[in-house]
């Protein structure tokens, strides 16, 4: 299964967990160690390209702290998932807050893996 159809997969379950709150745990746990592998395969594979690499290196410590955040985030929200599947009914407005924070967190994941995957592409 590559990429692609994975995050849809991904987001189809935080859809899901949006509707259906016990479906909120495996949602979080999901979309964390998503984005912590996704984040943890750009830093150690892919150096900085498009405008990361030819700009500075102010850009270059930009690209490198942003997806050291995106994996701290998601270590965070996976084991925040777990935490949730002990009282889910109590604790769901924070589960909520986390998967929200995690949306934003993937876009940032997607639109640099698609940077990337562009400069490849068209150089």
């Amino acid at each position: 299964m590559d990429l692609p159809e994975f995050l849809v997969k991904i987001l189809q379950a935080i859809a899901e967990a949006w509707l259906d709150e016990n479906k909120l745990p495996g949602a979080l746990i999901s979309c964390g160690v998503l984005q912590a592998a996704a984040a943890l395969s750009l830093v150690f594979f892919v150096s900085p390209g498009a405008i990361f690499g030819h700009h500075g290196k102010a850009l270059h410590w930009l690209y490198y702290g942003s997806l050291i955040t995106v994996i701290f985030v998601g270590f965070v929200e996976a084991s925040l998932g777990f935490w949730l599947a002990g009282d889910v009914v109590n604790r769901r407005a924070v589960g909520m807050t986390m998967l929200l924070v995690c949306l934003f967190s993937l876009i940032i994941v997607v639109a640099i893996w698609g940077s990337v995957l562009a400069a490849v592409v068209y150089s």
